[in-house]
């Protein structure tokens, strides 16, 4: 009678806990995020999101260190026992009782996969006895060799990556049947603790992680004390990219499921050059840190533009994206100042005037509001390439004037990329509109390139699914006359040569620009180029405080400079 009454509770108790467990036939169906791999211009991994999967292993292709290397870490009695192990849970209670913690685990690989494929990380006696009851199934469905190699196909080790053939390409850039041993030992460390171990958030905890495994493999005989110790000083992970280049991630992943629609695993070719990427958060950093730090600057940002093409290769968008993913070269809307000046000399040029053409820069009263010119000393007439060199402002509202007006100037600007909102009178002449760092930026390409337009573009070629698919690229198109952009471009290099921009010079190069400043030097702008290259500063703080007489011709020219000094020639 007790064993009926026993047999019968105990069924009863299987049933409580197993009424709700899912459908062992799922095992093999796969829900999951499509990924998206972003890789930098030289093809380096740049960011990834969503769910990675590589493709699906068998285990003959893998090498052998791999699996071993895996139960020589999770268990190393896999092969005899039935999908619970009994001696595995003594021992690890043995070991949890004397430390006086949970130092080590009981379950199973076989129990590890049920967990995985279809129960959540719940620590609970419920979900434990499910676990339990899904090995047992596991394992009088499948062999063992195919329950290895559905762990290893479907197991998740960090960074978005399912497999190890996910995490192979993720971490080392080799498929999973090209794997070291000490490559195959970090991996097998990872189901562990898989975001706090892997090598992209932790190098070090990854290094001593695979170190642990090639020292276990070595006490199940696997591989040589000797080979162990070589195989860890071997350990050794790829740079990683800069964590300030997630502006520019952020800013190309912005509006993919618009471009790319569908459901398909992307693979982003983008423009983004990691040196350059560098160059530029180095030399923002040390001006900030320094003369920006003495002048109350900030905050910062950069862009990097292929004049021709309007790729992106670099883009800060501010001090340091750890403490803010906020992309000042984006998001941020401001008053341009002085640095939307060539587009109202531009409409002049376009209205028949020549950088030869006289304007005088004596005061100005227009109803209530009189422009002043800063230290600026009045000198009657001259001529436009020097008013512009000098940005002088009485000068420049004048220029408006015999270009039609606001509305013509802000078709200029608009015809080359700005997007506004401008104010409807004189006062745009020194650029009380809104535009952001990097359309000012591609907007100058136009006067770097004989006149095209161009849109600024972070993303150079894709793949759907592995198989190419067009980017959506939009090709450059005509901006401006090919007289009236040498005619431009001719008075931005006078800014440099002998007017405001002279901090923006590099020795040995030809370099042309403009530099702008907003009332109370609240922001401070430099947007210059020299060949086919565009490079767009910022200047200021978060909050518009003011910094201390910090204009578009000090410290923006300066690191403009700085950055073009370290590009190749």
């Amino acid at each position: 009678m007790l064993t009926i009454w026993g047999g019968l509770a105990l069924g009863l108790l299987l049933l409580i806990f197993a009424w709700d467990l899912p459908r062992p036939e799922a095992a093999l169906e796969t829900t999951r995020r499509p990924s998206v791999t972003l890789e930098a211009a030289d093809g380096r991994l740049l960011s990834t999101s969503g769910d990675l999967y590589g493709e699906t292993v068998r285990l003959r292709d893998l090498p052998l260190h791999l699996p071993t290397a895996l139960l020589a870490i999770e268990d190393r009695r896999f092969r005899s026992h039935f999908g619970l192990d009994p001696l595995g849970l003594l021992r690890a209670a043995w070991v949890n009782i004397t430390s006086g913690r949970v130092a080590q685990g009981g379950s199973t690989l076989t129990q590890q996969l049920a967990k995985n494929l279809f129960l959540t990380p719940e620590r609970s006696l419920r979900r434990k006895v499910q676990e339990a009851l899904m090995a047992l199934w596991l394992e009088s469905r499948f062999t063992k060799d195919q329950l290895l190699e559905i762990y290893l196909n479907r197991v998740y080790l960090g960074g978005g990556a399912y497999g190890v053939d996910a995490a192979a390409r993720l971490y080392f850039g080799v498929p999973a049947r090209r794997l070291a041993v000490w490559q195959s030992a970090v991996l097998a460390g990872l189901p562990r603790a898989p975001s706090r171990l892997n090598p992209r958030s932790n190098p070090r905890a990854a290094a001593e992680r695979g170190a642990e495994v090639l020292r276990a493999m070595a006490a199940t005989g696997a591989l040589t004390q000797a080979q162990a110790t070589a195989e860890a000083e071997r350990i050794a992970f790829p740079a990683r990219p800069s964590r300030d280049s997630g502006w520019f991630a952020d800013w190309v992943n912005e509006d993919l499921a618009t471009r790319f629609p569908g459901s398909a695993d992307l693979t982003l070719r983008t423009t983004l050059d990691l040196r350059i990427q560098a160059l530029v958060e180095a030399r923002l950093e040390a001006m900030l840190a320094g003369p920006g730090a003495a002048a109350d600057v900030g905050q910062g940002a950069v862009v990097v533009l292929d004049a021709s093409t309007g790729a992106v290769r670099a883009m800060a968008g501010g001090r340091d994206y750890r403490r803010g993913p906020f992309n000042r070269a984006v998001s941020a809307r401001r008053q341009p100042g002085s640095v939307f000046k060539p587009f109202v000399y531009l409409a002049a040029l376009e209205h028949g005037l020549a950088p030869d053409s006289t304007v005088s820069d004596l005061p100005l009263t227009l109803g209530r509001w009189s422009p002043g010119n800063g230290g600026w000393r009045s000198r009657g007439d001259l001529p436009l390439e020097e008013a512009l060199a000098h940005s002088v402002n009485t000068a420049a509202v004048r220029v408006l004037a015999r270009a039609g007006g606001a509305r013509e100037a802000a078709g200029v600007a608009r015809r080359l990329g700005l997007a506004g909102p401008f104010p409807n009178d004189a006062t745009i002449a020194l650029g009380t509109g809104e535009a952001s760092l990097l359309e000012l930026t591609s907007a100058f390409a136009a006067f770097a390139n004989g006149g095209m337009r161009v849109v600024p573009h972070g993303i150079a070629s894709a793949r759907a699914d592995g198989r190419p698919v067009s980017a959506g690229l939009i090709p450059p198109a005509r901006g401006i006359g090919s007289d009236d952009v040498a005619a431009i471009r001719r008075m931005l290099e006078v800014v440099v040569s002998r007017g405001s921009g002279r901090a923006a010079a590099v020795p040995g190069r030809a370099v042309a620009g403009k530099t702008g400043t907003t009332q109370d030097s609240r922001d401070a702008w430099f947007v210059g180029f020299s060949g086919n290259t565009v490079i767009g500063v910022w200047l200021g703080n978060d909050d518009a405080t003011p910094m201390d007489d910090v204009r578009g011709g000090t410290l923006p020219a300066r690191l403009f400079r700085d950055i073009m000094e370290g590009l190749p020639r």
